[in-house]
């Protein structure tokens, strides 16, 4: 056992790793706070009502892997999934319509205006 705590004084007594552990549990930190915050515009009453229903199945799987994100309908519970559908979009925009074929091809520091539109809906709640 006194070794075991030797050892974790040794890890906090080396700057970089001190910083990388602290940096990752600052991270953890972060994601279990947002997996509290329901996503704007959903309601806790039929949220609750959506969780007694589907505990089980699919639903239920979903939730448990998220840790229970998926469940409280929580920002993080979103995952990547905005980004992906967003860049799709604008992607799917630049075949399309004049101005963001020239916004893809003219970007004053390529992919940085094609990057706009991409940050812009995936700020926006999908629900």
């Amino acid at each position: 056992m006194k070794k075991l705590i030797n050892t974790f004084k040794n890890i906090f007594k080396i700057e970089d790793l001190r910083s990388r552990i602290l940096y990752t549990l600052g991270l953890l930190v972060v994601y279990r706070f947002g997996s509290f915050v329901v996503i704007p515009g959903i309601d806790p009453s039929q949220l609750q009502a959506l969780q007694d229903q589907a505990s089980e199945g699919l639903v239920g799987l979903l939730n448990m892997f998220s840790g229970g994100a998926f469940g409280n309908a929580s920002i993080f519970g979103l995952g990547v999934m905005p980004y992906i559908s967003a860049s799709i979009v604008v992607q799917l925009l630049g075949m399309m319509i004049p101005f963001f074929q020239r916004l893809q091809r003219e970007g004053s520091i390529p992919g940085m205006t094609t990057k706009l539109p991409k940050r812009y809906t995936t700020s926006k709640p999908k629900v």
